[in-house]
């Protein structure tokens, strides 16, 4: 929850192995997973995905939209054993798909083929100068043309201020640079698609959802304003628990908020338009009077 409506700072958490020296922790420490929103500025609300794989942190391939208003949210990030995924916000599904397709924990499967080569014969030009279209033969004018209404002014001395001539203007009859008309190419191919090959540096990882040990969660966050809340974090390879623990501990609280909002904000209301009636007007009468 970041009830000071925060405007910049992060509201994820990160998750280690038992390797982790607690006492020593910081931003420079290696974790699993980092997963939670992250707002500043109107550029970026989004929540963050991020594995460790092999020692290098992989960011998910998506723009997952995160909340930014000021009440409680519940984020969930649920990691299969067919390597699918799936976020959920306030129970509900946000984004899903396949580990292997929306984070780069391996090589590409094909690759393009380093011996293939777009034949020299190959015309992937769609259209092509039409080769009986000839340029007519008044189409070359030149774009200025001395302005024919201009006159050399009376106190012009050829000799003190040289052989006067008149001002430039544009040509009405000028077309600019001439081009032969565009037909449909004969002999075009279409675009030349490279091929593709198996990548001999890809190798299927059937596990890349698996975690051996999960032993600590902390919190490394930057942030501009202070207040943001964290409560019930849960770590279980049960769903359906998660979901009704989830709908236990964040609904009502959720709920009860956006109700004491509305209430305060019904009282907000109610007050501005009182002070809006008791608010002295101009005496229109008084200003005439002193006219």
């Amino acid at each position: 929850k970041h009830e000071q409506n925060i405007d910049c700072g992060g509201g994820y958490m990160k998750v280690f192995d038992c390797s982790l020296e607690q006492k020593d922790m910081h931003g420079e420490t290696p974790y699993l997973l980092m997963f939670g929103p992250d707002i500043c500025g109107p550029g970026t609300k989004k929540v963050h995905v991020i594995f460790n794989y092999k020692g290098k942190n992989l960011l998910i391939n998506k723009d997952i939209r995160c909340k930014d208003d000021v009440y409680t949210h519940l984020y969930t990030l649920i990691v299969k054993p067919d390597n699918t995924y799936e976020v959920l916000i306030d129970n509900s599904k946000v984004e899903s798909g396949e580990l292997e397709t929306d984070w780069d924990f391996l090589p590409p499967k094909k690759i393009k083929d380093p011996n293939a080569k777009k034949p020299e014969d190959w015309d992937d030009r769609a259209t092509i100068d039409d080769p009986d279209d000839k340029k007519p033969e008044d189409w070359d004018k030149a774009e200025h043309i001395p302005d024919p209404d201009a006159t050399k002014p009376e106190d012009w001395d050829d000799e003190m201020d040289g052989e006067w001539e008149p001002p430039m203007i544009d040509n009405p009859d000028f077309k600019g640079e001439w081009k032969p008309k565009q037909i449909d190419n004969p002999n075009y191919k279409g675009v030349w698609v490279h091929p593709e090959i198996d990548n001999p540096e890809y190798k299927l990882d059937p596990e890349l959802y698996k975690k051996d040990e999960i032993c600590a969660v902390g919190f490394d966050l930057w942030q501009v304003k202070s207040g943001t809340i964290f409560d019930n974090v849960l770590i279980t390879d049960d769903v359906e628990y998660a979901k009704k623990f989830g709908e236990e501990v964040w609904k009502p609280t959720h709920e009860g908020e956006k109700k004491m909002k509305d209430e305060q904000d019904e009282d907000d209301r109610k007050k501005r338009e009182a002070e809006s009636k008791s608010a002295p007007k101009d005496d229109d009468d008084d200003d005439d009077e002193e006219d």
